[in-house]
């Protein structure tokens, strides 16, 4: 990582992409393994992810797939006056039951990814009681996460695009075995014994095996087994968190789209091949897709809007909202830092 001459904002190098890259192909690969394929020495990958971590917001957590953790999802619109949104969003992010809480339109809106159990039986004071009685909200609307055609496992392109295919295949998860079925069945469904495991990979997705041993009380040997059941059976998967203007996404907006439900899975597969989006899925409510879209400034987002989606003649009505700060990612909030320092050249 370096700096740029006049701004002192940090710059990443193909190094430094290429460390995102590889953890979003394998969030716990060692740096051993990084830095083989990258061709650069285990000190430097170390050197480079500590300081990711610090000057670009660089943090791989560990998520369970909601389906099989038995939970649903809401993606929650809040309109609240202008002094009160921000405290309304920290709020919310400090909730467990939250995740991917951003400020937009504005500094009016909050939006805010719920979880509450998907056979109804409780877990919706947030949504029912919690969230009406708060003072400062002027509209609320919830809009349940049907199908997800690209977010969760599958990495924004804008991060994934520095590795060739034959570094992505060297560095991508261990292959099936002659175990891996019975380790996809053994994962199929989350137990109550794997909830301290999971709250110890959603704080850091890198956790050693020898503190996951400590937070479950299992043996490092069982914490090996489950890991790799979970994680072939898809139960479990490994996000990266980035401060995305580092990537060149400067200007982003949450897009809510109308589309006739004839042709709402043709749209939204299509949606989910375009580069400039992180998330698309498909929700309940007046509209009935939602998308996530990064783009290196206004300019190029109304290029997007204009002539990618409107050569879509599918979708009837769009609106966009601005994002303005994202207060909260896939993961906890990190217990608080001291302030960064100015951020420095890397010495090789």
């Amino acid at each position: 990582m370096r700096d740029a001459a006049t701004t002192g904002v940090p710059v990443l190098d193909d190094v430094d992409r290429g460390i995102v890259h590889a953890l979003h192909l394998d969030g716990r690969a060692p740096f051993s393994r990084i830095a083989e394929v990258l061709g650069v020495s285990t000190q430097t990958v170390a050197r480079r992810y500590r300081r990711l971590r610090a000057d670009a917001g660089l943090r791989v957590v560990g998520l369970a797939d909601p389906h099989r953790a038995g939970r649903a999802q809401w993606l929650v619109r809040l309109t609240a006056a202008p002094h009160s949104a921000q405290d309304l969003a920290r709020a919310l992010a400090r909730r467990t039951d939250t995740s991917w809480v951003k400020l937009a339109s504005g500094g009016t809106e909050i939006l805010a990814v719920v979880h509450t159990p998907a056979d109804g039986t409780g877990g919706h004071a947030l949504l029912l009681h919690d969230i009406p009685r708060t003072a400062g909200i002027t509209a609320v609307s919830a809009h349940c996460l049907l199908h997800t055609y690209l977010g969760g496992p599958t990495a924004w392109r804008g991060r994934a695009g520095t590795l060739d295919e034959d570094q992505q295949r060297r560095l991508a998860p261990p292959g099936a075995g002659p175990h891996d079925g019975q380790l996809a069945e053994a994962g199929r469904v989350l137990t109550e014994a794997d909830h301290a495991l999971l709250a110890a990979l959603e704080r850091d997705g890198r956790t050693g095996q020898a503190d996951l041993a400590a937070a479950t009380g299992w043996s490092p040997a069982t914490v090996a087994r489950r890991l790799a059941a979970l994680r072939a059976a898809g139960a479990l998967f490994f996000d990266v968190e980035a401060d995305d203007a580092l990537f060149g996404a400067t200007t982003q907006a949450m897009l809510w789209m109308t589309v006739s439900p004839t042709h709402l899975d043709r749209v939204a597969t299509a949606l989910a091949g375009h580069h400039e989006l992180a998330f698309v899925a498909a929700t309940t409510g007046r509209t009935n897709v939602v998308a996530h879209a990064l783009c290196p400034d206004p300019a190029a987002l109304h290029r997007y809007l204009t002539r990618r989606l409107g050569g879509l003649r599918a979708i009837h009505t769009l609106e966009t909202a601005p994002v303005l700060r994202t207060v909260k990612g896939a993961g906890p909030l990190a217990p608080a830092a001291a302030p960064r320092p100015s951020p420095r050249a890397a010495r090789r």
